[in-house]
């Protein structure tokens, strides 16, 4: 390959900031491999959960992170029919159409760099090919990177997971990146009544120029699981969805979900939750997500056409735009809990 070396962000300890530095690449491209150069890469909750190691010791230390970005295509290796030098590109976590290549070696330091099938938090990056989508190239790059994930998650949730109807009242709680995407969808396939829970106003608020018909301010209200009551009836609602993997809004979406509805948990948790289970013998579902179960190059060129129809949003919802070189400022951002969704310029 003509690029022998990238920047990224390296996370080399658990639990530790992460090194922004240089790293070597191949030599050449394996079979199902593309070389992109990245844009834009936004920040999930999977990249602070891998970072703080929730699932235990990390055992591919070091190495690079990130699963959703926008790109262009510099090289294909052997075997790539998808996209060709030149194409815009959505970087995705979800597998698509195509080979799925080796995983790349990568060096740093005089030691193997592991990586996966996409990373994200890189200046240029070599990637498996399903887990890339050409788009026009004329679409934003900047807004690009939350069809990688934030939004195409939201869309399977609300098809997929949940199976929101029409007329189904639906309580999202938090209001970041996946959760304003819930409200959005949940908008456009007529759910009624919309509830967000947040502990931020401000995120609120776009919540509900995003379609939520109520807004319940969790760092306010004396009694949530009341004041939803009171909005969706005191049986619960049909569809309950929870983006924050704190245990007490699980266990709160979870009680607040009608004995014949579904809770969708987005979110991971990171410590134990406690839940009543004689329900699940019914009608209650309570089931995980994983991104939705999308299907990267059917649903993204389906919700780009929503976009340009004016049917969609995504702008408004970053909220913050960070460099590379200050990926750590971006990631604290995100545990804050104050962003929409945090977009890093690469």
């Amino acid at each position: 390959m003509d690029i022998k070396t990238a920047t990224g962000a390296i996370l080399a300890e658990s639990r530790k900031p992460l090194i922004v530095d240089q790293f070597t690449l191949p030599d050449a491209l394996d079979l199902g491999q593309v070389l992109v150069q990245v844009h834009y890469t936004s920040i999930c909750g999977a990249q602070i959960n891998e970072i703080e190691a929730v699932k235990g010791p990390d055992k591919w230390l070091p190495h690079l992170l990130g699963h959703e970005a926008s790109a262009t295509v510099l090289e294909t290796g052997p075997g790539v029919t998808t996209v060709s030098p030149g194409d815009s590109v959505i970087m995705h976590w979800r597998p698509s159409k195509g080979l799925q290549s080796p995983t790349p070696a990568y060096g740093w330091r005089g030691r193997r760099l592991n990586a996966g099938w996409v990373t994200t938090f890189n200046t240029h990056a070599v990637v498996s090919e399903n887990r890339l989508t050409v788009v026009g190239g004329d679409y934003d790059k900047k807004t690009a990177p939350l069809l990688g994930c934030a939004v195409t998650t939201a869309a399977g949730v609300i098809n997929n997971d949940a199976k929101v109807k029409i007329g189904e009242s639906l309580v999202v709680f938090g209001a970041g990146g996946v959760g304003l995407n819930l409200v959005q969808f949940g908008h456009l396939v007529a759910a009624n009544p919309i509830v967000a829970v947040d502990l931020v106003p401000e995120k609120l608020e776009m919540a509900g120029r995003l379609g939520a018909t109520h807004t319940i301010d969790a760092s306010a209200a004396q009694d949530v699981a009341g004041a939803v009551r009171a909005i969706v009836g005191t049986g619960g609602a049909d569809k309950v969805v929870d983006t924050t993997g704190a245990r007490s809004a699980i266990e709160t979406a979870y009680d607040l979900t009608a004995g014949s509805g579904t809770c969708v948990l987005v979110g991971v948790p990171t410590e134990k939750v406690t839940i009543y289970t004689l329900p699940l013998h019914f009608q209650k579902v309570l089931t995980g997500s994983e991104g939705g179960q999308c299907v990267p190059d059917v649903d993204i060129p389906r919700i780009i056409r929503l976009e340009k129809a004016g049917r969609l949003e995504f702008q408004s919802i970053i909220t913050h735009e960070f460099t590379l070189d200050r990926i750590n400022e971006a990631l604290d951002v995100v545990r804050s809990g104050s962003a929409g969704r945090v977009v890093v310029r690469v």
